[in-house]
């Protein structure tokens, strides 16, 4: 598959996320783009390699299309009539943003376990002054981008 081929892919999975608040399976890409399902993995398989997607260890489920994450986590954003989850803090900012939404933000903090709720409006976190912290530099990210 060429180079436009692999981006078409990446914006499918993006616009799927969007649409639908979930990841689209292999077999989803292989139907949209007329591939065989080795094809569409191989795609995938890609994707990753290049940190456009993180697919879950050991398979290829995508587990994250930073900022939507493709499993449940402790971050969800209600936008759009649908709830969306995020990998961490940042990405929960990151979704309205991408959607051009406001959003309503249910969290928890890693650290005390209290519930943080976050709205957004109009592009603005609208009634909160938490703080954010990376306990990991972004440099590391990648070193272990699940725990990251």
């Amino acid at each position: 598959m060429d180079a436009d081929g692999i981006w078409d892919i990446r914006a499918f999975v993006y616009r799927h996320f969007a649409e639908t608040a979930r990841a689209p399976s292999v077999e989803q890409a292989a139907a949209r783009f007329a591939l065989t399902d080795g094809e569409a993995v191989s795609a995938f398989e890609e994707l990753h390699r290049r940190h456009a997607i993180f697919l879950e260890p050991g398979t290829h489920k995508i587990r994250m299309a930073n900022p939507f994450s493709g499993i449940e986590t402790r971050f969800k954003v209600h936008a759009c009539g649908k709830t969306y989850f995020a990998n961490c803090a940042w990405d929960s900012l990151g979704i309205p943003l991408v959607l051009d939404s406001d959003a309503r933000i249910e969290a928890v903090c890693a650290q005390s376990g209290e519930s943080i709720l976050l709205g957004i409006e109009n592009g603005r976190v609208s009634n909160s002054d938490v703080l954010v912290h990376f306990m990991v530099p972004f440099k590391h990210w990648y070193n272990d981008l699940a725990f990251t």
